[in-house]
């Protein structure tokens, strides 16, 4: 049988093929109608009254699904279900108390992007396309101030053609965009896939977008024609299998862009699997490389909007002779921390209280996941008594692996000045615009929900 992803247009006339955009609405009026309204949802969710939902509205949660629901179907909804929305930090709570087989974040992305679409057509293109080109544009700066044109070739991001290869590998690596702004967490990765033995091509940044920028701005075809063309490139493992990095793309893909396409090509491409996941999973082959103790006690930053990462993480970093995790009794919510700038006020009380509790719990080490922890954290480093680290740090010190953390460095610094002139080789070496280059570090030192102690002062 012909595999109808390699042929996925074979027969256009089926009138079985739809289009991105008629597909994904099928699918949301399908969850729509499958939801019972229960509101169960609505009770398990941790950010409710963070988003401004009162004790009156909660007490009626079946009212507040509801009004998602009518959301999804017309447009229109009361305003808790409009609150509720516009607070959701993707923790997947949500996910995990329905009995019934519905995704209600699924349905609260879906709220999203109708209640977007209430703009003009031209004004929803304008806003993808303005929030695709900024993140771009911050993108290639600051990965390109802080690697040489090697490191940027083994991180897909190079100019070189490479020859094709004589037989896919393993797995494609599929960083997403925007953990090239903290390149050292990725070829960590990496060094420790070559370590295992794992072959993989490494795909990412802004020309492999998933299309979340333009699915958030309501400009729901542009998302798909972007996303699929990244599927086409990213299907083309040995193994069918595509290991993410992005929590982000990974909820956009999974939740939203492949189970679409199956409907409008009759195949998903691939499955996707995020790389903490998938270390996890090679972890008897970890064990053995991990021969170096790493005397520390940390705390881990956590967010569980990814089913099972959180316990993976503590998994991998308990197999590490030498480390000890210090449970802080700090909330984890969210997807990631850029995933709670929807409520900036409880973001930055939650960074600010877990520091607090890091520093009483006497830890060596706040600890984070993903990428955009590290980059709302890690200036913290200076004033507080713990270093702040990704995860893949802690496990290369016991590989004998180590990459410099330059974005941390530079970060730290807090003068977009004193970075230009630090990193004035790299910039004339990718003959980079300096106003561009100074407006994407400024954008990086911005990027600070809990401030630091000097800006308080």
């Amino acid at each position: 049988m012909q595999n109808p992803w390699q042929n996925p247009w074979q027969n256009p006339a089926d009138p079985a093929l739809q289009t991105f955009e008629a597909a994904l609405d099928a699918r949301a009026q399908a969850m729509a109608d499958a939801c019972t309204r229960c509101g169960k949802c609505v009770e398990v969710c941790p950010v409710t009254g963070a988003g401004g939902l009162t004790s009156q509205e909660l007490e009626n949660p079946a009212a507040v699904i509801g009004g998602i629901i009518n959301i999804v179907r017309t447009g229109d909804g009361n305003d808790p279900a409009r609150k509720w929305a516009s607070a959701c930090i993707l923790s997947g709570e949500c996910i995990k108390a329905c009995d019934y087989g519905v995704n209600p974040r699924f349905l609260l992305h879906m709220a999203r992007v109708k209640l977007a679409r209430a703009a003009e057509p031209a004004v929803q293109r304008k806003n993808g396309v303005d929030g695709f080109r900024k993140v771009a544009r911050e993108v290639t700066q600051l990965s390109r101030i802080q690697l040489d044109d090697a490191l940027l070739e083994r991180l897909g991001q190079g100019t070189k053609r490479n020859p094709p290869r004589q037989e896919p590998p393993d797995f494609v690596f599929y960083t997403g965009c925007i953990e090239l702004k903290t390149p050292h967490i990725a070829l960590l990765a990496l060094d420790i896939m070559d370590a295992l033995g794992v072959t993989y091509e490494v795909m990412g940044g802004p020309t492999h977008c998933c299309g979340v920028v333009q699915m958030r701005a309501g400009d729901v075809a542009t998302s798909g024609r972007v996303a699929e063309g990244t599927l086409d490139k990213l299907s083309h493992s040995k193994s069918g299998q595509v290991v993410s990095w992005c929590p982000s793309c990974q909820v956009q893909f999974a939740e939203t862009t492949l189970p679409t396409i199956e409907k409008t090509r009759g195949a998903k491409p691939f499955e996707m699997t995020p790389f903490t996941l998938f270390i996890r999973n090679k972890l008897d082959r970890l064990r053995p490389l991990l021969h170096e103790a790493v005397p520390m006690r940390i705390a881990l930053h956590r967010h569980p909007g990814i089913h099972g990462v959180v316990e993976a993480a503590q998994e991998i970093l308990r197999a590490v002779p030498g480390i000890e995790i210090v449970d802080l009794h700090q909330p984890a919510v969210g997807l990631q921390a850029n995933s709670i700038r929807v409520l900036p006020a409880y973001r930055r009380q939650l960074q600010e209280r877990e520091l607090e509790a890091a520093a009483a719990a006497g830890v060596d080490a706040l600890v984070a996941v993903y990428h955009s922890d590290h980059r709302e954290l890690c200036a913290h480093e200076r004033d507080w008594p713990f270093r702040i680290m990704n995860m893949y740090e802690i496990v290369g010190l016991s590989m004998g692996l180590h990459r410099d953390d330059r974005f941390k460095r530079l970060k730290k610094m807090q003068d977009a000045d004193a970075i230009l002139a630090d990193c004035r080789e790299l910039i004339e070496a990718h003959g980079l615009d300096i106003e561009t280059t100074r407006a994407a570090i400024v954008a990086m030192l911005d990027e600070q929900p809990a401030p630091l102690r000097d800006a308080l002062s």
